[in-house]
This record gives C-alpha cells, structure tokens and sequence, in this order.
C-alpha cells in the first residue's frame, strides 16, 4: 500500500520563488552596507568601499516589506491548501439496475476551491503487484483485457485536467467512480493519483485506494 499522506509536490515560482530571492538579495545589500559602514580611515576612500548600493533608510523598509511578504504568502498558502480525500459507500442501483455497489467520492476538504493537473490509476490484481501508473484509458483496457465490462462491472468518472474540485463550502464531492461486487471480489486495490493546483498556485498530491474498506463494509450492507 502506497503512502496515501498528501503531499505539496511544487511550490509556485512566481508566489514563492520570487520575494524569497527578493527577500535575500536585500539581506545581502543590507550586509554589505554595513560592513561598508564600519570601513574607517583611508580605506573608505578606497574601492570597492566607496560603492554605496541604497541608502540604509529606504533599504530597511524594503527589508520589512519583503518579510512582511513572504510571511503573508506563507499564512496564506495554507489557507488555501486543499485537504484531499475520499468518502465511500455501498449504495443500490449501481453500477447497474438490482445490484449493490461500491461508490467512490473524491472529497477536497479545504476552504477553496482546487484545480485538477493530472489523474493516474494503478491496478492490484489479487496477490499480485500493482501495475504501471496509467491514465483513465489505459485502465479501461486493462480492465477490459481482464475480462470486466464497462458499465455492468463498474464505471469510472472522467477526471482531467481543468475539472475543478469545490471546497468544503462548494457543491460537495465529486464521483469517482462505482464498482460491482464481481470487481471488488477480484481486485485488491485500484489506486487513484491526482494532483492539483490551488489559489497560490501550488501543486498538491495524494495517492488513494479506491477498494479501501470495500469488503469489509459490505457485511453490514444488505442483499
């Protein structure tokens, strides 16, 4: 079982990147203006001493402002931050009419809203080891190949990049997908990786078992 813990996988080069090399560069002009300030006698006179880079006044406002920055991004990139998930159920009439199965929601439980970059699946075939990260195609024709049939066995919501995914105060979950009970009999785990943006730009990752509980929750599921 893969480590389902979220995971920030990029920050942001423009919201992040940026004021901390604004951030360090002023703390290098401030350190050299006050080296250069303790320089006395002949040698102030002399170059490289005489090179004066910004007035100390000014300098330090800058200085402030930058941290005042970089402290404001970080207070608010978690904020922002997504909190991804997954709620699940056996419910009836899925995935097809007189039968039980087992419905996936993609939960973002963060206050904003998040933007899909990519989605990738993973098949655990029983006792066996997961197969190549592949995108919602290519597990189609895995399955296919496996002998389950799309729309009786299961189906799949399609997620792809721009699919927004609303925060705890939007429209709810987004479906995942629902499988049958042949499937969650004959597949140990199926894995679902999706990463996405947020408002700062920053990109976020989890990894999750989308038969995670399945078998155990149907014994208390009626026929």
């Amino acid at each position: 079982m893969p480590d389902d813990a979220q995971l920030r996988v990029r920050r942001s080069p423009l919201l992040s990147t940026a004021p901390i090399v604004l951030l360090g560069l002023l703390t290098l002009v401030l350190l050299w203006e006050i080296v250069r300030a303790n320089v006395t006698g002949e040698a102030a006179r002399q170059w490289p001493w005489r090179l004066q880079l910004m007035d100390m006044n000014p300098l330090g406002s800058l200085l402030a402002v930058a941290v005042a920055g970089v402290l404001a991004r970080a207070q608010y990139a978690r904020t922002v931050r997504p909190a991804l998930g997954w709620r699940s159920s056996w419910v009836r009439g899925e995935p097809a009419p007189d039968e039980r199965g087992w419905q996936v929601r993609i939960v973002n439980g963060g206050q904003h809203h998040a933007v899909v970059e990519r989605v990738d699946y993973r098949c655990v075939p029983p006792g066996g080891e997961p197969g190549p990260w592949t995108d919602r195609a290519g597990l189609i024709a895995e399955l296919t190949a496996a002998g389950f049939v799309y729309g009786t066995d299961y189906r799949m919501q399609l997620l792809g990049p721009g699919f927004p995914l609303s925060g705890s105060g939007g429209h709810g979950p987004s479906d995942a997908g629902v499988f049958a009970q042949r499937f969650v009999d004959e597949v140990d785990a199926l894995h679902l990786r999706v990463r996405v943006t947020d408002a700062v730009g920053d990109s976020h990752e989890r990894t999750m078992d989308l038969m995670r509980g399945a078998r155990a929750e149907r014994a208390g599921f009626p026929d």
